[in-house]
């Protein structure tokens, strides 16, 4: 992997990283543009950089991560993801983590469901508008549809952001949720597969993902602060139908 493929992926990842599209599945697809060879140190690159994404939201909610009524359920929701994701770490690493086809299935799925779901979906007047009201039940029923996005192309922010609307939240508050929620998610899976590997990477390989972090970062600040004004205005249909033409511009490019 040379600079310009670390700065492409970042950024990937950065824009990506909170839209309801899949970074994971954005930076398996363009990895294969690009060349890269799928070994252990490039899937970890991938996990890794998502580091600087949520420091991105570390930053800009700062305040939330020591409220305790916050974070008592930000650990509710995210058990389901952590004992999932423990689990099925080796089939998630060194298989889903490889395929092409479940990227451009889940992309294509996950269109649909955006675009059904909106086109069903009526908020209510009084849909849940803050955080600390969620109850423990409802903030555990948004980490299982977390888990779901363990499959790569799922998008973790799309199956979070549909789970809490059908629960009755408002849009801002399972956004901001789900920006939050990504927190524990990310550093967990990062530091789990960093614990395992960063012994075995070389300088450059960590100079390497120092570059990513940074990058990833800054991308996904400008990410953040664009999804919160996207909302007020639009539903996530243009989302949906982005992922459905993607999977299949994808799967005729790949398989033709």
């Amino acid at each position: 992997m040379n600079i310009l493929d670390v700065v492409i992926l970042s950024v990937v990842e950065g824009v990506t990283e909170f839209l309801p599209v899949s970074s994971t599945g954005h930076l398996i697809i363009v990895s294969e543009w690009l060349g890269i060879n799928i070994d252990s140190f490039n899937t970890s690159f991938q996990i890794a950089i998502q580091l600087g994404a949520i420091l991105a939201v570390m930053i800009l909610y700062w305040r939330s991560f020591f409220n305790r009524n916050i974070l008592y359920r930000l650990v509710w929701a995210f058990l389901p993801t952590a004992v999932l994701g423990f689990i099925f770490y080796p089939i998630i690493k060194n298989y889903l983590l490889q395929s092409q086809a479940v990227v451009l299935v889940m992309f294509f799925l996950g269109g649909i469901a955006l675009i059904v779901f909106e086109w069903w979906h009526i908020e209510e007047q009084n849909s849940l508008n803050e955080i600390e009201n969620i109850s423990f039940k409802n903030a555990f029923i948004v980490g299982l549809f977390q888990s779901i996005a363990l499959i790569p192309g799922v998008s973790r922010s799309a199956a979070t952001i549909l789970g809490g609307l059908w629960l009755g939240f408002n849009r801002r508050t399972i956004l901001e949720f789900s920006f939050l929620l990504a927190v524990p998610t990310i550093a967990a899976a990062t530091g789990y597969d960093l614990v395992k590997n960063l012994s075995e990477f070389t300088d450059g390989e960590i100079k390497s993902l120092s570059l990513g972090f940074i990058l990833s970062f800054v991308f996904a600040l400008a990410a953040v602060k664009f999804l919160l004004v996207y909302i007020n205005r639009y539903s996530f249909i243009p989302f949906g139908f982005y992922r459905i033409v993607l999977a299949l511009v994808l799967f005729f490019i790949i398989y033709f």
